[in-house]
């Protein structure tokens, strides 16, 4: 029999020990990007764009715990999955009052993205330094196409498919009408939101289909997350979900908030194929 000292001394360097190994492992994970492919509807599709992919990065974070080699090696992927359009949905910076320090080189990074049908982006949470004027002002200099409550039209074989995108829902001030001003009904329409919980906030019947990120898929799962920046709990945790009038895809990003680590979620570039709804 052992005493109790040395119980409570071998419980304690055993507890210890479990917790730098789990530490080691969400180090190691957060480092380590996955492919993540999946079949997406999206209602009113023209026939030239069914099967036509999509690229969704999110949540890069770049700062000190997202270094720019781990930036150009997701883009560097991004672009061996020759994607037909990419979509940024936001959080390039790490910390928004460092967003003037941390934007350019991640968007410099981020503009060496190529899919024939364009590059897309919207701002996060993270890049709203001067309601989000340092991030306009940054971007306006690259190749990427900014859709901060805008929209454009991609065309291809003659058809229309619909690039929408909105402020940030926390700290910008999104815009759904303008975003969507002048798109006919019965459109296909895919709008780029950072934050999924803006798929709540009266809909519009024309947006078939929403991409976001932000809320990292939890960044730590272990059969529940603890926590989840939506108001709605884990529904937009991660995937596709059935929002109120449209489909939201949610990535689980590329970077991290809080603490660098992520364990069972690890970081992905999404490449989505989109369908007509019903296919």
């Amino acid at each position: 029999m052992i005493s109790r000292r040395k119980f409570l001394v071998r419980s304690a360097l055993a507890a210890g020990t479990g917790i730098l190994a789990t530490a080691g492992y969400g180090f190691w994970e957060a480092a380590h990007i996955r492919v993540t492919r999946q079949t997406v509807p999206v209602p009113n599709l023209p026939p030239a764009f069914e099967g036509k992919t999509v690229a969704v990065l999110a949540d890069l974070h770049h700062g000190p715990f997202v270094g720019i080699d781990f930036i150009r090696e997701a883009v560097a992927l991004t672009n061996s999955l020759t994607p037909d359009l990419v979509a940024l949905v936001g959080d390039y910076a790490h910390r928004g009052e460092q967003a003037h320090v941390q934007l350019p080189p991640c968007l410099e990074a981020l503009s060496a993205l190529s899919a024939p049908l364009g590059v897309f982006a919207v701002p996060g949470n993270h890049d709203m330094q001067r309601s989000g004027a340092v991030y306009r002002d940054m971007i306006a200099a690259t190749p990427l196409r900014d859709l901060t409550n805008a929209h454009a039209e991609v065309t291809l074989d003659g058809q229309r498919l619909w690039l929408a995108g909105v402020d940030d829902l926390w700290w910008g001030k999104p815009s759904l009408p303008t975003a969507l001003a002048n798109i006919p009904t019965g459109s296909a329409v895919v709008l780029l939101s950072h934050n999924p919980d803006f798929a709540e906030q009266k809909p519009d019947p024309r947006v078939g289909l929403i991409l976001s990120g932000h809320t990292h898929g939890g960044q730590v799962y272990l059969g529940k997350a603890p926590w989840v920046p939506s108001q709605y709990g884990e529904k937009y945790r991660h995937g596709l979900v059935q929002g109120p009038k449209s489909h939201v895809f949610v990535s689980r990003g590329l970077g991290e908030a809080g603490v660098p680590v992520r364990i069972n979620v690890p970081p992905e570039v999404c490449l989505l194929t989109l369908t007509g709804s019903g296919r």
